[in-house]
């Protein structure tokens, strides 16, 4: 029997320059004003936005952070009045008109990828363009990002091109200790040196 479609991420840290395309994206697709759904993280030095290492082996790139859309969410669990909820495809969603933003959800996710909205005071994060996926669309940063870094796909789909990735480049999640089971994997960058 057939496994259930998941919908997931596969990023490859390879190809992706930090532009911040994806966030962009975001807050061009759902309409947000100073926030998005997606950050994108340096990784390197001491401060994080600092190479790392010793001149001319330097090293550093770059991490976007959506919402992990996990099989265990703990912002589900700790929403107290039902406003997330999980869909049959995997993804995470927030009903908005229900969110009384008590900001719980912020508090559990060990990703930080919810954020507070000031402009419609309630809580936000990466649906993963859920109403452009049940029209047969990609994501927006997806189809955004320039250096097509993005990969969208079913996770539970052993001949899908995102499983086919994480398979061929041994991808790999997020803070796996925490047993959250993300739909977010990470192609490592191959080689992230600066000025060799």
């Amino acid at each position: 029997m057939a496994m259930a479609k998941r919908y997931g991420l596969v990023i490859d840290l390879e190809r992706c320059t930090g532009c911040n395309t994806c966030t962009v994206a975001c807050k061009v697709e759902n309409k947000l004003e100073s926030i998005s759904g997606i950050r994108v993280e340096t990784i390197g030095g001491p401060h994080r936005d600092t190479p790392d290492g010793v001149y001319p082996q330097l090293t550093m790139y770059f991490l976007p952070v959506p919402c992990m859309q996990c099989k265990e969410p703990p912002c589900l669990e700790a929403c107290p009045v039902d406003a997330i909820e999980k869909r049959s495809d995997g993804i995470v969603v927030i009903k908005k008109e229900q969110c009384d933003a008590c900001q719980a959800c912020i508090d559990v996710c060990p990703y930080g990828a919810i954020t507070y909205d000031e402009v419609t005071y309630t809580v936000w994060k990466c649906n993963m363009c859920y109403e452009r996926m049940d029209e047969g669309f990609e994501p927006f940063c997806a189809l955004c990002c320039g250096m097509e870094a993005i990969f969208w796909g079913d996770v539970n789909d052993p001949d899908s091109e995102v499983s086919r990735l994480i398979r061929k480049r041994e991808a790999y999640i997020l803070k796996p200790e925490m047993a959250t089971g993300p739909a977010v994997y990470y192609c490592p960058p191959r080689s992230h040196g600066i000025g060799n």
